[in-house]
């Protein structure tokens, strides 16, 4: 369903952050091989390597999760949803995402702005050495998962709106 023009560069920007996420497994993939090797292979360690498996999954987890809101994937009761019609299923996404998602999104961004904050303001490292010294910058996924699910919340409310309210947008 298209959406209103004013929400255009929100669902393109989702698109670039779903197409760059998607590399993010093939990269943990390869990476990991290239651990193994190294420490069996040539008994070398790389714990920078090691660390760029994890930064990867936090990046695939954390920015994924609005991927699959966008992509109606996300997880959800559906013993009675399933059945719904078109516009009873419109109720249920914008009331759910305008009383859960949005406040929870608010509640991550506002409890882990402390928690980053201080983290850039250290301009935290890792504990290891040779780590990947930008833990600072894996800590900020936790208020950009919450800045992109609530972008695409406000997406799917509007995609909601347009269904109850039977309204084409002029841009179709």
């Amino acid at each position: 369903m298209s959406v209103p023009a004013f929400f255009k560069p929100i669902v393109h920007s989702q698109a670039v952050v779903e197409r760059t996420v998607a590399w993010a497994p093939i990269i943990m993939a390869l990476l990991t091989v290239v651990i193994v090797l190294l420490r069996y292979g040539f008994g070398v360690g790389a714990i920078m390597a090691q660390e760029g498996v994890l930064y990867l999954h936090s990046a695939l987890f954390m920015l994924g999760a609005s991927c699959t809101l966008a992509a109606d994937e996300h997880v959800r009761v559906d013993v009675l949803y399933r059945g719904f019609s078109a516009r009873q299923k419109a109720w249920v996404n914008a009331i759910g995402h305008t009383i859960f998602t949005l406040p929870l999104c608010a509640v991550i961004a506002l409890g882990s702005y402390g928690y980053v904050s201080e983290s850039w303001h250290i301009l935290e490292s890792s504990p290891e050495p040779g780590g990947i010294p930008a833990v600072f910058l894996l800590k900020s996924l936790i208020p950009t998962m919450a800045g992109l699910l609530a972008l695409q919340a406000l997406v799917e409310i509007a995609r909601a709106l347009q269904c109850l309210t039977n309204e084409v947008p002029s841009n179709a």
